[in-house]
């Protein structure tokens, strides 16, 4: 036996010199050959008194050599060939010529090499062909056979592999063997594995299949898709003594496809709970696959004990699956919902979901016994662009009673929602053409007026700038005229309007006595002219055409005391034209700091002032009209009034004035105090956007200033997003309310104007750093994105079923969070013998999350009327880490109050495992 410690290349080299001289004395014949494999060259030596070889490489490998001839010889092969000599030759003799190797082939022979790493030390016995290999770090690799333990032992005759765990003085473990095959890993006390038969035999085994941690006593390897265990458990917790776990005696695994145990019973904290199966079936197949969908168990104040979510899945085939699901409830009530859904990658995706609901409050014979039938439903398709170059389509739908938000079990943000939506969207783009073709059809529902609106169709057709006068082939520099560009745009829409609760009138009667139609038609055309100096100059003329429906004509009785209308059916037609030339230019504006080391480093300001002068004739003369009543005062009325046609005519009168806007934007550079370099300084926006418009028009008599237009918004420090408008009228008004030609500017030179209307929102979301990586994200950024593979129907279900449990989806490694949206709405109204008074509408919605403790958490999420002062709804969440499970408890207050308690594994495969109460009231 030879031993061979701590291989490196000074090392090894003097333990080949030492080793000569004994070999010597043993009748050793020095080694006159030499093999290479990958570039390393390998000493081999003969050892005829123990009719034997032994190789090694100061890479520590035990390897496939590739001799001169181009035949393979393995190690074992070696060894087993006692017989077997290298012929000494003399050197010159060989000279030019290839040395060979004569061998024969063992009929047990691996077909693979043999890799191994021994990180102390490897002892080989050639008499027994075997080989041991020590050390913490020793590893040993046979095709997707990967071992790692602090002892190994080869036995090459057999070809079995045994290791085994590793105590220090005091008896504690300090390493076990780890072995990895395929999708099995394994940690064992000790184990022993044939590389011929791919068989193996574990003891004290630690081994994971998908979600599941799985130890067994024993565990036995028959092939590479199936595994026997002897004494174990399963469990999602991942300690060598889990919280919970399922005991058995028996069981088989099928790789990736399920376990099968027989009597099987459950264990908290190591103790057996004395509830026992006959038998076990865990699902380990990844991907989809039919099954069950267990319930919840609940209690409700008006609908009595239910069960809520009991149901079948079901996969279809490869594009298609279904969901099947139902609640049943004591005093009468039930609901179904039956959800198909369908994805293609690359070409399409969606769903159907078909919810019916009949519920039954308190029970027959009680006073306040009330029943309710409600459906909703629910489509929503997407399509991939690149699926069909040229044509989209797609489709949300969200449509059903109106009844039916209202009486949704255990959540508040639905049921307080009065509005319901669909739209349906298909586009064409003619490849190599301008032209563009939109059909789309709308839904609008207002669930508290039950008020139905439907869109269908709506049609836009659209060619986009064409230039007539150019060459196909250009030649020299462009002429003027041929940058002269034409455009057209047809926008078409048709609505009806019904109510779901008219006794006397069908839907069908309603839709056709509320239906309207009317189209748009749009020619504008542009010249496109280089910059002059630093203005850019835009001449433009526009054509427009509206078709109306309805002629509506009033008139006086014969007393003259009361206004009539006659509504007249047909096509009518009204037109415009504009001619403008604009000009725009950008300022800018640079203010840096004095000192090299400022905080600040510099202001940047933008200005973009933008003006045109535009010319409208009066096209409208003959659609306009005055009457004059009993008290002598004239009123102007238009034929084609908006509340009789979807689209609204043309404002009278001619125009001839200057339209003027100027944008603002500022930011900075600041110097941050952790970096250095370019990496310190960085922009920061003040406004993203600052802007005031309007009009003077010089042919008007008077009023010939237009209201200001004020808008800004900015997402101050990456952090604050900030929005806000106003609407400013810079004429005075008489006792009686009226605007009077007398600028505010007269007895208030400072002033912007009179204030008619504004509004403002700050929202913003933070969190503190987490624990894990330590980063602190600042601002949260949240909303609907479409790659992420989500529709936006379900999305927005999933947010909803969020917002009604927090607690189930709390993240103990934020230590904090904050998130907030505030809103200010301010309207003046004239009101006779009281004057301007103002209309302030005040909301805050806020909700957060704070860790009280590493293992607590508290949440809240309230909405809250400033103008008012009510307070609805507000859902308070507390959440506790169990480690392997969570707690969760949840309250709502309102008119829909419900709470909840639930307690359930982390892991999604036993997520229907779970307790739960849950109570909801309705205030009627």
């Amino acid at each position: 036996m030879y031993n061979f410690r701590k291989f490196k290349t000074v090392k090894l080299v003097k333990l080949f010199a030492a080793a000569f001289v004994i070999l010597s004395v043993m009748s050793f014949n020095k080694a006159p050959y030499s093999v290479h494999h990958n570039n390393t060259k390998f000493k081999t030596y003969k050892i005829s008194s123990k009719n034997g070889y032994f190789l090694v490489s100061e890479k520590q490998k035990l390897i496939r050599d590739t001799v001169p001839d181009g035949k393979k010889v393995f190690l074992d092969t070696l060894l087993r060939n006692a017989t077997d000599t290298i012929p000494l030759k003399d050197s010159s003799a060989t000279k030019g010529k290839a040395d060979t190797l004569p061998y024969r082939l063992s009929k047990n022979a691996l077909t693979a090499p043999v890799e191994f790493y021994a990180e102390d030390s490897m002892v080989i016995n050639i008499p027994e062909r075997s080989a041991a290999l020590f050390g913490k770090e020793s590893n040993l690799l046979y095709l997707e056979n990967d071992i790692t333990a602090p002892r190994i032992l080869y036995d090459m005759n057999t070809g079995d592999i045994s290791a085994a765990m590793v105590l220090d003085s005091t008896g504690r473990v300090m390493e076990r063997p780890a072995f990895k095959s395929g999708d099995l890993t394994t940690e064992s006390d000790s184990f022993k594995f044939n590389m011929k038969t791919g068989k193996g035999l574990t003891k004290g085994s630690y081994t994971q299949q998908g979600e599941m941690y799985v130890y067994g006593e024993s565990i036995k390897k028959v092939d590479d898709e199936v595994l026997f265990a002897f004494k174990g458990r399963f469990t999602t917790c991942n300690l060598d003594t889990p919280h919970f776990a399922f005991a058995f005696n028996k069981t088989k695994f099928i790789n990736k496809k399920m376990a099968v145990t027989g009597p099987i019973h459950p264990e908290v904290e190591g103790v057996p709970i004395p509830i026992y199966l006959p038998f076990g079936i865990y699902p380990l197949q990844e991907g989809r696959h039919s099954g069950l969908l267990a319930p919840n168990f609940v209690t409700n104040e008006q609908r009595g004990l239910g069960l809520e979510g009991l149901g079948y899945y079901k996969v279809i085939g490869e594009y298609w699956d279904v969901v099947l699901q139902t609640s049943i409830y004591s005093y009468g009530g039930w609901s179904v919902m039956l959800n198909p859904r369908y994805s293609k990658r690359y070409r399409y995706s969606g769903g159907i979901s078909l919810d019916i609901q009949h519920f039954n409050f308190n029970f027959k014979g009680d006073p306040d016994f009330a029943s309710n039938r409600s459906w909703n439903l629910r489509w929503n398709h997407s399509a991939d662009a690149k699926s069909r170059p040229g044509v989209t389509f797609s489709a949300n739908v969200n449509a059903g009673s109106s009844s039916y938000n209202s009486f949704v079990p255990n959540n508040p943000m639905l049921n307080i929602s009065n509005m319901m939506s669909s739209s349906i969207r298909y586009g064409k783009t003619w490849k190599g053409t301008p032209f563009n073709l939109t059909v789309a059809a709308n839904h609008r529902q207002n669930t508290n007026l039950k008020q139905i609106a439907i869109d269908l169709p709506n049609l836009n057709f659209t060619m986009s700038t064409i230039y007539p006068f150019r060459k196909k082939e250009r030649v020299g520099e462009m002429k003027w005229y041929e940058n002269i560009g034409f455009g057209y745009n047809l926008d078409t829409r048709s609505t009806a309007t019904f109510y779901d609760t008219v006794a006397n009138k069908s839907i069908f009667q309603q839709i056709k006595d509320t239906f309207m139609w009317g189209a748009k038609h749009r020619i504008p055309i542009s010249l496109s002219l280089p910059p002059l100096g630093f203005f850019q100059f835009s001449p433009s003329v526009s054509y427009d055409e509206t078709w109306f429906q309805t002629k509506s004509i009033h008139f006086y009785n014969a007393t003259g005391d009361t206004l009539q209308t006659r509504l007249e059916k047909g096509l009518y037609t009204a037109r415009q034209m504009s001619f403008g030339l604009s000009a725009s230019t950008r300022i800018f504006g640079l203010l840096m700091a004095k000192k090299k080391d400022a905080r600040i480093v510099g202001i940047r300001h933008e200005l973009r002032p933008t003006i045109t002068a535009s010319y409208r004739p009066d096209f409208q003369k003959n659609n306009y009209y005055y009457l004059t009543d009993t008290l002598g005062r004239r009123t102007q009325y238009a034929y084609y009034e908006s509340r009789y046609n979807l689209n609204s005519l043309y404002s009278p009168g001619r125009f001839g004035g200057l339209n003027f806007s100027i944008e603002n934007n500022v930011s900075m550079k600041v110097r941050s105090k952790k970096d250095t370099g370019e990496a310190a300084i960085k922009k920061v926006s003040l406004i993203d956007a600052l802007s005031i418009s309007g009009s003077y028009n010089f042919l008007q008599d008077s009023l010939k200033f237009s209201p200001l237009s004020i808008s800004a918004s900015s997402n101050l420090f990456d952090k604050f997003s900030v929005t806000g408008f106003a609407s400013m009228n810079l004429y005075q008004v008489n006792d009686s309310g009226r605007t009077i030609n007398r600028l505010v500017w007269k007895d208030r030179p400072l002033s912007l104007g009179r204030l008619t209307s504004a509004g403002l929102t700050i929202s913003s979301s933070f969190q503190g750093g987490n624990k894990e990586t330590g980063e602190d994200p600042g601002l949260k950024s949240t909303g609907y994105r479409p790659e992420s593979g989500y529709s936006l129907d379900e999305y927005n279900q999933e947010m909803a079923y969020i917002d009604a449990h927090p607690g189930e989806y709390a993240d103990f490694n934020i230590p904090w969070s904050l998130n907030f949206s505030y809103s200010l709405t301010v309207n003046r109204q004239f009101l006779m013998n009281y004057g301007f008074k103002s209309t302030v509408m005040q909301n805050l919605n806020l909700g957060g999350t704070l860790n009280l403790t590493p293992k607590w958490q508290l949440g809240v999420q309230t909405f809250y009327n400033i103008t008012d002062g009510s307070l609805n709804p507000m859902t308070l969440s507390l959440s506790r880490d169990l480690h392997c499970w969570q707690m969760s408890i949840a309250v709502s207050s309102g008119r829909y109050r419900y709470f909840s308690i639930n307690i359930s594994p982390k892991a999604p495969i036993l997520r229907d495992l779970r307790v739960n109460k849950t109570e909801s009231f309705r205030r009627l």
